[in-house]
């Protein structure tokens, strides 16, 4: 927690604009007729407002209590309404089985050891309804080709594919690389529609439906 609050009073509102694949999610969303949506991991809060704004009934759930601060300040400067909470998304979802008709979760996922991974993903698929929506989208394990000059990350592994960075802003929070084969293995509950990577070649996304 005290990891998270630290990014966001340094940066404030860390992101303002969507990740750059969220306005055709809505559209699918829209399409497929959800209405409920937990933004898993909201952060300081870009993905709520943006879905309140799209007329969702949206709910959004975040360890730091500052992130959800900037959304709720956020929220109230937009004049919309989205019902936020603090807490470990690691742990029990504060939510009812079959609660939602869709889940989003950007840059959040991949943020601890597979283990804990893995019990999130079955209390996603305990709090969203048969034939739910998805929208995840975790690290990639990135060539320093790719990287850009300067940007390299002094990092420690902990475990396999698991590691926590020395330097720069999210140094100390656990990662866990991903790739698409782990992803479908993790994600064998769902009909994955699509697997691909960010156009920055940052992240995977993963779009699927609960089986």
């Amino acid at each position: 927690m005290k990891q998270w609050d630290k990014v966001f009073k340094e940066k404030g509102k860390v992101f303002l604009k969507p990740q750059e694949d969220i306005p055709r999610i809505v559209k699918l969303f829209k399409k497929k007729g959800v209405k409920r949506i937990l933004d898993l991991g909201c952060g300081s809060g870009r993905h709520t407002v943006y879905l309140a704004k799209h007329s969702f009934e949206v709910y959004g759930i975040d360890i730091a209590p500052k992130g959800i601060e900037i959304t709720k300040s956020w929220l109230k400067k937009e004049k919309l309404k989205a019902n936020l909470k603090i807490g470990n998304i690691y742990k029990d979802l504060p939510y009812s089985n079959i609660f939602f008709d869709a889940l989003i979760s950007t840059q959040t996922l991949h943020h601890n050891r597979i283990g804990n991974i893995r019990k999130l993903i079955k209390e996603i698929e305990r709090v969203i309804r048969p034939r739910g929506l998805i929208f995840i989208t975790v690290g990639i394990n990135r060539a320093k080709k790719d990287i850009p000059k300067g940007k390299l990350w002094k990092i420690k592994f902990i475990a396999p594919r698991t590691f926590i960075p020395l330097s720069h802003e999210e140094k100390g929070l656990i990662h866990y690389w991903f790739n698409k084969k782990l992803l479908r293995k993790e994600f064998k509950n769902f009909k994955i529609y699509d697997i691909w990577v960010e156009s920055n070649r940052r992240y995977y996304c993963l779009l699927g439906e609960l089986i």
